[in-house]
C-alpha cells in the first residue's frame, strides 16, 4: 500500500470511515504522502522549500502520475507549500477513490437538503486498521524502519496523528519516533517539517 493510502486509513475511522483530524490537517498530510511518493519514485525532489522535477517519465500508479503531470504543467510554482495547499483541496477525494479502485473502500453518497456528501468507508476494518497496527510494531522493533515507513510515521506526526499509532506503545516506540525523523534523508526530511508547519498553520488560522 502507498504512502498517502496508508495515511488516508490512520487517519479515518476503521469501520464507519470518519475523518479523525481537522479536515485542512488531513489534507494536507495527504498532500505530503502524495509528494512523498514521487520523492521515493525518483521523480521529484525539495530542497530550500521548492519542489523540483528530476524524472518527468510517468509513475506506473495513475494519481501519482496525475500529480506529477501538475508539477510539470505548472513548473513556475516550485514553493513546497504552494503544492501541500493545493494538492490538499483534493487529496482526500483523490486517495479515497485510489483506495476505493483497490477494493479497500466503498464509495458512499449521502443527501441531506440540497447537498450530496461522500465518503469512503472500509470494507473490511482489520484491513484499515492494519496501517496503524503496522507503524506501531515497526517503532516496537529494534530494527530501523524502512525509508518509506519513516516518511509515514513523520507525516502521521506532523499532522497530529501520533496517538492513533502509539496509543498501545511502550515508552521505547514514543523514544524511537523521536530519533527516526530526524534521521529521513534530507528531501523527506525537509517534506515533513513543511507538512507540519503548514498544517499547524491552517489549524491555527481555522482553515476549514
Amino acid at each position: 500500500m502507498l504512502i498517502a493510502d496508508e495515511f488516508f486509513l490512520i487517519a479515518h475511522n476503521d469501520i464507519r470511515g470518519k475523518a479523525k483530524l481537522h479536515p485542512a490537517a488531513t489534507g494536507l498530510g495527504l498532500a505530503g504522502g502524495l509528494l512523498g511518493e514521487l520523492i521515493l519514485y525518483g521523480h521529484v525532489t525539495v530542497a530550500n522549500g521548492q519542489v523540483g522535477v528530476i524524472d518527468r517519465r510517468p509513475p506506473a500508479d495513475a494519481l501519482a502520475h496525475t500529480v506529477l503531470d501538475q508539477l510539470i504543467g505548472e513548473a513556475q510554482h516550485q514553493s513546497v507549500r504552494t503544492w501541500l495547499s493545493f494538492l490538499a483541496q483534493t487529496a482526500v477525494t483523490a486517495v479515497g477513490e485510489r483506495l476505493a479502485r483497490a477494493g479497500a473502500l466503498r464509495r458512499q453518497e449521502s443527501r441531506r437538503l440540497l447537498r450530496t456528501t461522500v465518503s469512503y468507508v472500509p470494507i473490511d476494518p482489520n484491513v484499515a486498521a492494519w496501517p496503524a497496527t503496522r507503524l506501531r510494531a515497526v517503532l516496537e522493533r529494534p530494527d530501523p524502519p524502512s525509508v518509506p515507513d519513516a516518511l509515514l510515521l513523520g507525516l502521521v506526526a506532523s499532522a497530529g496523528l501520533t496517538r492513533e499509532v502509539l496509543w498501545s506503545a511502550g515508552p521505547r516506540a514514543h523514544h524511537r519516533l523521536n530519533l527516526i525523523i530526524p534521521a529521513l534523508p534530507a528531501p523527506l526530511k525537509e517534506l515533513v517539517a513543511h507538512t507540519e508547519a503548514a498544517v499547524g498553520a491552517a489549524v491555527l488560522c481555522g482553515i476549514p
